[in-house]
């Protein structure tokens, strides 16, 4: 079993590095922990919390195209258990430019809000409290 001490980071190429860093900074309230420009061909922004045992890189490979995501179940969820917060946080994804999308899998309607990033990957707001 991987041990509760590592860090989860989920990695995806972009088209659009400079938005997409700036809307998942601004409509989750991530911070840029790291970046690199030119790196075997490779531009990345890793962004999150300095705390947190998860983040994200978001890559752009010189001179390729990734075009939009494979699928509309391309999704990051996450927990949000107290209303307000989760009010709060489904205003920023909006004002950062997320766009509010009726979910592939009309579970995620029933309990929380879907919002589209500009290559078409998913994150959803759950209005609960996860358990196993």
């Amino acid at each position: 079993m991987v041990s509760r001490q590592a860090i989860l980071r989920v990695a995806r190429p972009t088209d659009n590095l400079g938005q997409i860093t700036r809307m998942y900074s601004e409509g989750l309230g991530f911070d840029i922990i790291g970046s690199f420009c030119d790196h075997q061909g490779f531009d990345g922004v890793l962004v999150g919390h300095a705390h947190h045992h998860y983040h994200l890189e978001f890559t752009h490979h010189h001179g390729s195209s990734v075009g939009r995501a494979p699928t509309e179940d391309n999704l990051l969820v996450f927990y949000i258990p107290d209303n307000q917060q989760w009010l709060t946080q489904c205003e920023q994804m909006l004002q950062a430019g997320f766009i509010a999308v009726p979910s592939f899998n009309p579970y995620w309607d029933e309990c929380g809000k879907t919002f589209e990033d500009i290559d078409g990957y998913r994150v959803v707001l759950a209005l609960r409290d996860w358990t196993a």
